[in-house]
């Protein structure tokens, strides 16, 4: 009776170019060369979703980690060097964030340690809530929106962030690029000087060291494998100053966020309809033979109620009575959008930005605490006055949108009754009703924005500038075409005639020329610079402490794939050691080398290497008369992961002149880790030169293994948790699913017609994956119905 429960099998259509379990439940993600990410449930190995490539994301998924409580996914994309998050139930987009460097592998980590400053503040971390109003959520009807703000009765910022327990993610890449992002999103660290490129990355819970493995190649030599660890320390001597500055800066960047999304619904909500006016009366301008200015026309029409043929043509022709009711109706129907957003959105994500960013002003003069992490003060007072002079900007607009929206409907009525009596047309009563007052409102509005303009007809191609929101919209460096008339305010003429006030540090500038947009772009750049200087200041702490030159790669394996390939690390968060597992084929084909740090990169390892002998692992355990071969049966190792603590599942792969195939099996490290004998490594010389010299344990497996039948097995995904195994065969695209700690209850025995009718039943009863299953057989030899392969239902082995 084999061991290990089969509960999944797949032809895939796509080879699998990452997978990796979920740390809390039942689901393996996979991505593939389509540049699709796919979410599988362990039951039957049954699709829950697919998340296609897209213009925002790319096409080249290059690494996977799930978040350690399991609810966000974060994947690589390789040709846009960028980095998503994924929300594990929706398959939905919740962050992305460039990088300058494609990355190659990538590790989250949650810290464990505890302590009672730490406790502290996980039970005070949301009294932000009780001081800040709810944001509210973004219009979900526009087309750019994130998925992240517009989801009904959630505090999205916190769902992001998951639990207050400080969690890293580690992003590793070519020309030893290393960062990490505390809670997936902010940039805590940049670490210079690491050689090669990184295969491997694992952080310690303890934020003691990293462990990393590189590809170091140099001119004319065989590409050179490394085990380097790094030094961490002042990440966990700060725990609680990293985890309370990450939290903030956490928030304070998905503020950002907020802030960039909301100007972009208001933009959307501001229509290219408004222009409208602008291009007729410049129009009107180009074709009129007569050279009295636009403005005189029209007050002619306001006082005397008689125009020139010309303007008669331009309002009865081309503006038009139905054409002048849709302008007027789609002006105030996108003010008062774009003035809702700036009301209940831009101003409630500034104060909450204010709110954090004078949090953290207080925590950076705690210099005792936070000044070896890098907060400059100065740089944060920066990036308070900016934020400022965004909420005063904002401010301005929603005046000139007040301003516009009465200039309009004044003016909009008079020229409405005006055209119906041009037209003799009946005119509504109360419509006919105009006072001094009412006319004296309108002179000014015509004087004011119908007067032409040469030099903007250089810059913009109109003589006019009559609709005046759009251009605080406008992403442009060029300074406001019409800037709000200051003249006559008190506060400004008082401030310009006081020496002390005038470059006062205690008054937000205004930047009266500038647009929305500029003063937001600037904005976004001061926070920038002041949330990027703890990860210079972090990053530069961070030393190498050991560099082991492992192995050589020769040419002729270039080829295969690197996104599984061993190396492989794992940090046992019980004894606070750092493990690596690796293979040298060239050197030493059945022995599988085990390598131990301490997450203390100062503290010695007691037998920090040994090799675990695979050749005739499994040797007693065989049955000669079933095996019908010899039980000498020699072993290489294909794949290695860390299934827990003491456990190592491998896959592997009989020598040539065998025919058994490959194996699935557990090896249990309890008696190689006791082995007492010690390596004295020698730092000059590479281990491949000196492996003869590491100490040997030969494992005898009882029935902790199982053949894998009619199948090329390559690589293997582990979560000892769920206590499940994927493996991977060798073409990428067939896949099979094992529970662990379970022994297979079919019978072997059985007749290969019943195993096939057995199979059918299965298919009966599971839900159809579409286009998945690409066809195949199963094991027990059952063929699948041209239908059901059609359909791509899931195969379920009984």
């Amino acid at each position: 009776m084999p061991a290990f429960r089969q509960v999944g099998e797949k032809q895939l259509p796509n080879p699998v170019l990452c997978m990796a379990w979920s740390p809390k439940r039942d689901l393996i993600a996979l991505a593939n060369t389509a540049g699709e990410l796919l979410l599988h449930r362990l039951a039957n190995f049954q699709r829950v979703w697919s998340l296609p490539p897209n213009e925002n994301t790319g096409k080249e998924i290059t690494a996977l980690a799930w978040r350690p409580d399991g609810k966000i996914l974060a994947f690589s994309l390789g040709d846009t060097k960028v980095v998503v998050l994924c929300d594990a139930e929706k398959a939905e987009i919740l962050h992305l964030f460039p990088l300058e460097n494609p990355v190659s592998c990538m590790h989250w980590m949650e810290v464990l340690e505890e302590s009672s400053v730490l406790n502290s503040f996980y039970t005070s971390e949301d009294e932000s809530n009780l001081f800040l109003p709810k944001l509210p959520t973004l219009p979900k009807s526009y087309s750019t929106t994130s998925k992240i703000f517009s989801e009904e009765k959630s505090d999205e910022i916190l769902n992001l962030l998951g639990e207050v327990r400080l969690n890293i993610l580690v992003l590793g890449g070519g020309s030893g690029f290393v960062e990490l992002y505390a809670y997936g999103m902010y940039k805590i660290a940049t670490l210079p000087g690491v050689p090669g490129t990184c295969s491997s990355l694992c952080l310690s819970s303890d934020l003691k060291s990293l462990s990393i493995i590189t590809e170091i190649r140099s001119a004319g030599n065989d590409p050179e494998i490394c085990y380097i660890q790094l030094d961490t320390g002042l990440l966990s001597d700060c725990l609680p100053e990293v985890t309370r500055m990450a939290r903030k800066f956490t928030h304070i960047s998905t503020l950002l966020q907020y802030l960039r999304l909301s100007l972009t619904c208001m933009c959307e909500a501001w229509e290219d309809i408004l222009m409208q006016m602008d291009l007729r009366l410049t129009k009107f301008v180009q074709e009129k033979n007569t050279s009295t200015q636009v403005q005189d026309e029209f007050l002619e029409l306001l006082l005397w109620g008689q125009s020139s043929p010309e303007l008669q043509a331009l309002l009865m022709n081309q503006l038009t009575v139905k054409g002048l009711k849709k302008l007027g109706q789609s002006i105030e129907t996108s003010y008062s959008s774009i003035q809702k957003l700036v009301i209940s959105h831009l101003q409630s994500g500034s104060e909450a930005l204010l709110y954090h960013l004078s949090e953290v002003k207080g925590m950076s003069l705690w210099k005792q605490k936070f000044q070896p992490l890098g907060l400059d003060s100065a740089a944060i007072e920066d990036a308070i006055t900016a934020v400022g002079s965004f909420t005063l900007k904002a401010n301005e607009l929603l005046q000139v949108i007040d301003k516009s929206m009465k200039n309009f409907k004044a003016f909009f009525r008079w020229l409405y009754v005006a055209m119906l009596r041009m037209s003799e047309e009946h005119v509504p009563p109360e419509l006919n009703k105009m006072t001094q007052k009412d006319i004296a409102f309108v002179a000014d509005f015509l004087s004011e924005h119908f007067s032409e303009n040469e030099e903007l007809f250089d810059r913009k191609g109109k003589y006019f500038n009559v609709e005046r929101v759009g251009q605080y919209l406008k992403d442009e460096d060029e300074d406001l075409v019409s800037p709000p008339n200051t003249k006559g305010n008190q506060w400004l003429k008082f401030l310009q005639e006081s020496t002390h006030l005038k470059e006062s540090p205690l008054l937000f500038p205004s930047y009266s020329q500038k647009s929305l947009h500029f003063v937001k772009r600037m904005m976004e750049g001061v926070i920038e610079l002041c949330l990027q200087k703890p990860a210079e200041v972090i990053g530069k702490s961070v030393k190498q402490a050991v560099c082991l030159p492992l192995y050589t790669v020769p040419e002729s394996s270039e080829n295969t794939p690197r996104l599984f390939e061993l190396p492989s690390l794992y940090n046992d968060k019980k004894t606070n050691m750092h493990y690596g597992v690796f293979c040298m084929p060239e050197i030493s084909p059945c022995k599988l080398y085990l390598l131990r740090k301490f997450t203390d990169p100062f503290r010695p390892v007691p037998n920090a290497l040994m090799a675990i002998d695979l050749s005739n692992v499994l040797s007693h355990s065989i049955d000669d008369d079933a095996a019908g071969a010899s039980s000498d049966c020699v072993y290489s190792c294909q794949d290695a992961r860390f299934y827990d603590d003491e456990t190592l599942t491998v896959v592997l792969r009989a020598s040539e002149e065998d025919n058994r195939g490959r194996v699935l099996a557990q090896l249990p490290l309890g008696s190689a880790l006791s082995c007492e004998e010690e390596f004295n490594w020698d730092p000059s010389l590479r281990l491949d030169q000196q492996s003869g010299a590491i100490p040997v344990k030969g494992l005898v497996l009882e029935n902790q293994w199982r053949d894998l039948e009619n199948m090329k097995a390559q690589f293997v995904a582990v979560n000892g948790i769920r206590k499940v195994a994927c493996v991977l065969s060798s073409n990428l695209r067939h896949v099979r699913v094992y529970e662990m700690d379970v022994e297979d209850e079919e019978d072997e025995e059985r007749p290969e017609s019943q195993n096939a009718s057995s199979d059918q039943d299965g298919l009966e009863e599971t839900p159809a994956i579409q286009g998945e299953a690409e066809g195949g057989e199963t094991e027990g030899g059952g063929q699948r119905s041209k239908e059901q392969l059609e359909s791509g239902e899931a195969l379920e082995l009984s």
